[in-house]
């Protein structure tokens, strides 16, 4: 179990690299930089910077608790993934209830951010862990709707089974209200691209801004972490996990959940970040309606 848990991290890591990699590429493109493609190893630099920089104090900081919401973050990605079946292979942990796991370590991180923000005693990383509340109340029911969609129509609630069930046709394509709201809920776990508002630029980085050092490194990883791993998610609760032609499973679950990530990582190049009470009114008022019919409709169907 623990050498399971291990892989897992590993290949966490990876995937989280591979996100850096391929943000460090697309911001040296939108900023007109000649050989774009060479900011591939922005991210060990910026690394190797942080792992020789001070760790900055504030007054009457909480240090344990910042450290706490600070490792916290990437814990939770690395036991997200846990559950998640590696192509043909089973999951780390098979559990029977997989996908609720998973969710719980999704909220995991809303603790993660807030601690982060508010252990530094500082006015804008406490609003910036506020933010990330907020953006927690707003997209967690469109987001539990559509995982509990996928469990209606796997008739489970193990990740395994939810890949069986879509032999015959993805649930991106049985449940298409479902699979765009995770997507978006996997942005706002993340807090990344439109739903970037709890590390924002207008709160001079938000939870993050007092942040350096090690610690800024290691909750930096941990967020690209969160949005690897929702990206691995999305293969086995909406695009048929491993099954594919000609490839073996484990080849097309990579595919998968690369081609996902790159889509969400395009998104902070290419969407504005949405104030968070546009976005809280528009998760009530259409997501979660929106959810709760493909849920209706999915659990008709089962029936």
């Amino acid at each position: 179990m623990l050498e399971s848990v291990l892989v897992v991290a590993v290949l966490v890591g990876v995937l989280a690299f591979a996100a850096a990699a391929f943000d460090a590429v697309l911001g040296a493109v939108a900023a007109g930089v000649p050989g774009a493609w060479r900011a591939w190893d922005a991210p060990l630099r910026e690394a190797a910077r942080l792992l020789v920089r001070q760790r900055r104090g504030t007054l009457a900081a909480d240090r344990l608790l910042r450290r706490a919401g600070v490792f916290a973050l990437p814990a939770a990605a690395v036991l997200a993934a846990a559950v998640l079946p590696l192509g043909g292979s089973r999951a780390a942990s098979d559990m029977s209830v997989g996908i609720v796991w998973f969710n719980a370590m999704e909220v995991a991180v809303w603790a993660a951010v807030w601690l982060a923000g508010w252990s530094v005693n500082s006015a804008y990383s406490l609003a910036g862990g506020y933010r990330m509340i907020a953006q927690g109340l707003a997209y967690e029911l469109p987001h539990m709707f559509a995982l509990i969609t996928v469990g209606a129509g796997a008739e489970s609630l193990r990740f395994a089974d939810a890949v069986a069930a879509q032999r015959g046709l993805w649930f991106a394509v049985q449940m298409p209200v479902a699979f765009a709201v995770y997507l978006l809920s996997a942005l706002a776990m993340a807090f990344w691209g439109p739903l970037s508002s709890p590390a924002g630029g207008d709160l001079a980085g938000g939870a993050a801004a007092e942040l350096a050092g090690a610690d800024r490194l290691v909750f930096l990883a941990g967020r690209y972490a969160m949005l690897a791993v929702a990206s691995a998610a999305a293969v086995p609760l909406f695009l048929g996990g491993g099954a594919g032609p000609l490839l073996p499973a484990w080849l097309w679950t990579l595919v998968k959940t690369l081609a996902v990530l790159a889509a969400l990582v395009a998104t902070a190049h290419r969407l504005p970040v949405l104030r968070m009470d546009r976005f809280m009114a528009f998760a009530w008022t259409a997501l979660i309606p929106a959810t709760l019919l493909q849920l209706l409709v999915t659990g008709l169907v089962a029936l």
